[in-house]
């Protein structure tokens, strides 16, 4: 089988986690860290149970901190290019979970210069700051808490981390960025500079910092890890997420640059239903009296892995519809209502926390306590 490529730009192909378990030479989350995870913060988590959660960088000790009083902080983001998705969702509802059950500060990046500067994109300045707004109403609605959540957009509030900046670019020459990134000698000089913003933010407390993030993100933190302790700070730690399949098939990931093989957090129920039912890839077989002869296979059905992955909760129900459905009591049409209805249910209670979320933002992003006390510093 051919595999594809991840990168911090783009993923494309099948994905093939083992290999890039090897590749990045991360940690495999084995069964003993995530119970101790789990006996730390006083209950067990779906995405950890399921290992959609299945790889780490020093967890270990970032437990170890915790457990011995000294604590750590959570360090997320999102790159504001169009409005967000459910893919896009999963590493937010866990970085929430986290901060809930440790009581630690979250701290969330708006890459607004990251997305004008991709010329792939061709977004304007104008336009990823709109998208930065949008999509930080839709991060709000996961229920953060506001006294310990600082959302910030980098175009706003690079003079506060440009110190630190210039530290972390001098420490990484051209070679190394080129050998991590695949930047290229038609790269914009601005794309160059990029990652030394996005490690910045690991260095905000000098606590341990934890990133709960998809695995396309971890070049990023090979480099910070590497330069990090020669600037007075902990190496930061990386809990990485598998990508939610698109709805087309296994190829890749969820993509806004093709919305067939998305449900934005936008998308009315009607439209989830056109969806589902036209494009979600199937594990059935052609016709109904195969299906119930042979049976499907959930591992490859997208309806399955969506709920598998994110949607629902309970294990049971889980295991039940999986059952079903590869003994063949369970049709293809019958699977895809079910989703339907777990999508648009999700995303009801989603469109009203975003409502509320207008009313709050201004407190995540400038007046609550943790945002003032950012906003107070230069990070150098």
């Amino acid at each position: 089988m051919v595999f594809g490529s991840v990168s911090p730009w783009e993923v494309t192909g099948p994905v093939d986690y083992d290999r890039l378990i090897e590749e990045f030479g991360t940690q495999r989350l084995d069964e003993n860290l995530v119970k101790e995870l789990e006996s730390l913060a006083g209950e067990s988590h779906y995405m950890l149970r399921r290992k959609i959660y299945y790889s780490h960088r020093d967890l270990d000790l970032v437990l170890k901190d915790f457990r011995e009083g000294r604590g750590f902080f959570l360090y997320t983001g999102r790159g504001p290019s169009g409005p967000m998705h459910i893919g896009h969702m999963i590493p937010f509802h866990f970085t929430q979970w986290l901060q809930k059950r440790f009581k630690v500060n979250v701290y969330i990046q708006l890459t607004d210069d990251e997305k004008f500067l991709e010329e792939k994109r061709r977004l304007s300045l104008e336009e990823t700051r709109r998208w930065s707004y949008e999509n930080a109403l839709d991060i709000i609605a996961v229920g953060f808490d506001p006294d310990r959540t600082f959302i910030f957009q980098d175009t706003e509030y690079i003079r506060n981390i440009y110190p630190a900046v210039l530290k972390v670019a001098k420490k990484v020459n051209l070679s190394t960025a080129r050998a991590v990134f695949g930047f290229s000698l038609s790269t914009n000089i601005g794309l160059i500079l990029f990652p030394a913003i996005q490690i910045v933010p690991t260095f905000f407390e000098r606590k341990r910092c934890l990133i709960p993030a998809a695995i396309d993100q971890d070049p990023y933190w090979r480099v910070q890890r590497d330069i990090a302790e020669s600037l007075g700070y902990k190496k930061a730690a990386a809990i990485h997420s598998k990508f939610i399949p698109p709805l087309t098939g296994f190829q890749g990931k969820m993509s806004s640059s093709a919305p067939e093989s998305a449900i934005y957090l936008s998308d009315p129920p009607d439209v989830v239903r056109t969806k589902v039912m036209k494009y979600a890839f199937s594990g059935g077989q052609p016709t109904a009296e195969l299906h119930r002869k042979l049976g499907g296979n959930p591992e490859i059905d997208v309806p399955f892995q969506w709920l598998y992955m994110f949607l629902e909760e309970d294990d049971s129900e889980v295991e039940r519809i999986r059952e079903e459905y590869r003994s063949g009591r369970m049709l293809t049409g019958e699977l895809k209502e079910i989703l339907i209805k777990k999508v648009n249910e999700y995303l009801e209670i989603h469109r009203q926390r975003r409502e509320e979320a207008k009313e709050l933002i201004n407190t995540f992003k400038y007046d609550g306590k943790l945002a003032k006390e950012m906003w107070e510093r230069v990070i150098d």
